[in-house]
C-alpha cells in the first residue's frame, strides 16, 4: 500500500471535511501519497483526480460540506462504468480507496471491491441510517440544528396558542426526528418505523388541550408524509390553528459539531489503518463506544434496530 485515494458520496454531511482532512494526515504520516478525487464517483470515471499534501486540509475542520464535493453518477451503475472507474484507479497508482458516504456510497464501494480494489467506507450520512454503527458521521451536529429550530418554533408557537408540526429528514430512518423530538421537548414524534393515526394525534392534542396545554409541537420524519397535509388536517379536525415547518437541507450544512469532529478524527484514522493492514472490502463505525471495522457485505445487511425504548421514553415525557 503506496498510495490511496479518498471521495465523498451521496449527500453531504457535517463532519466530511473532517475526516477528509483525518485520513489525508494521518495517510501522510504514515508515509503514504494521497490523491483527493473529486464529485465521488462521478469524478473518479472521469479522471477528476489531484495529489493531497497537509496544506490541502488546512482551515477545513469548522467546515460543513465537502471540499472534495459529490454529485450523482448514473455511469457507475453499470458494470462498464466501474470497470472503467477502476482502470482509472490503476492509471493513477492507487492502491485503496476511502469513501464517505452513507448506504449507496457504500453499496459502490462494495461493488468496486468485487473488482479487486481494495475499499474501506467511513459513515457519513445525518440519517444515522447504517445498522451497524451507533453513529453517523454528520447525525449529531444535524441533530443540533434541528433542535435550535425546534427551540425558535416553540416561542412562536406558545406566543400564538398553535399547534406546530416540524417535518426533518430521514425517509426510512426516525432517528433524527426521535432525537431531535425528545430532546426538544415535543409533544408528538412520528417515525417511519411506527407511523401514527391522524385521529389518535388529533384526540391527543385536544385533550391536551383540555388540560391546558395551549400549544402542540410535533416532529414529523419526512418518510412518514408531508407536513404542510398532516397541519391541515390537524387544523380541520380540531379547529386549533396549525402551521407547517419544512426544515429541508438547513439540516445538512453547518459546522461540524465537537462530537462529529472527534468522530471523524477516529473514523478517518481507522480508515488508514484498515487499508495498511490489507484488509479489503470493510467499513469503520463505532460500537460500544470503540471504533471498530468489519466486512461491507455483512455491515449492509443489518436491519436496523429501532430504539423502541427510546420512543417510549419520548411518549412518556410528552404529556
Amino acid at each position: 500500500m503506496k498510495t490511496i485515494g479518498v471521495l465523498t458520496s451521496g449527500g453531504d454531511a457535517p463532519g466530511m471535511n473532517a475526516a477528509i482532512r483525518a485520513v489525508v494526515r494521518i495517510a501522510l504520516d504514515k508515509g503514504l501519497k494521497v490523491m483527493g478525487i473529486q464529485r465521488g464517483y462521478s469524478g473518479l470515471i472521469n479522471g477528476e483526480i489531484f495529489e493531497m499534501n497537509r496544506h490541502s486540509v488546512s482551515d477545513i475542520i469548522h467546515r460543513g460540506g465537502t471540499i472534495l464535493r459529490t454529485a450523482r453518477c448514473e455511469e457507475f451503475k453499470t458494470q462498464e462504468g466501474r470497470k472503467r472507474a477502476a482502470n482509472v484507479l490503476k492509471v493513477f497508482g492507487i492502491d485503496g480507496l476511502v469513501v464517505i458516504g452513507g448506504d449507496g456510497s457504500f453499496t459502490g464501494a462494495r461493488l468496486l471491491s468485487e473488482l479487486g480494489v481494495a475499499t474501506v467506507g467511513i459513515p457519513g450520512t445525518i440519517d444515522n441510517d447504517l445498522a451497524y454503527t451507533e453513529y453517523t458521521l454528520g447525525f449529531d451536529t444535524a441533530l443540533n440544528t434541528v433542535l435550535d429550530a425546534i427551540n425558535k418554533l416553540r416561542d412562536t408557537s406558545s406566543s400564538h396558542e398553535r399547534v406546530s408540526v416540524v417535518e426533518v429528514m430521514g425517509r426510512g430512518c426516525g432517528d433524527l426526528a426521535l432525537y431531535a423530538g425528545l430532546a426538544g421537548g415535543a409533544e408528538s414524534v412520528i417515525v417511519p418505523e411506527i407511523g401514527y393515526d391522524v385521529d389518535e394525534l388529533c384526540k391527543t392534542i385536544l385533550e391536551g388541550k383540555l388540560r391546558g396545554k395551549m400549544h402542540n409541537l410535533i416532529v414529523l420524519a419526512e418518510g412518514v408524509g408531508g407536513a404542510e397535509e398532516l397541519a391541515k388536517k390537524i387544523e380541520e379536525v380540531t379547529g386549533i390553528s396549525a402551521r407547517a415547518t419544512i426544515l429541508g437541507h438547513i439540516q445538512r450544512g453547518g459546522s461540524p459539531s465537537a462530537f462529529d469532529r472527534v468522530l471523524a478524527a477516529k473514523l478517518g484514522s481507522k480508515a488508514v489503518e484498515v487499508l495498511l493492514d490489507g484488509k479489503k472490502a470493510r467499513v469503520v463505525g463505532l460500537r460500544d463506544g470503540k471504533v471498530i471495522d468489519e466486512d461491507i457485505n455483512e455491515a449492509l445487511s443489518r436491519t436496523a434496530n429501532f430504539d423502541e425504548n427510546l420512543y417510549d421514553i419520548a411518549r412518556a415525557l410528552s404529556y
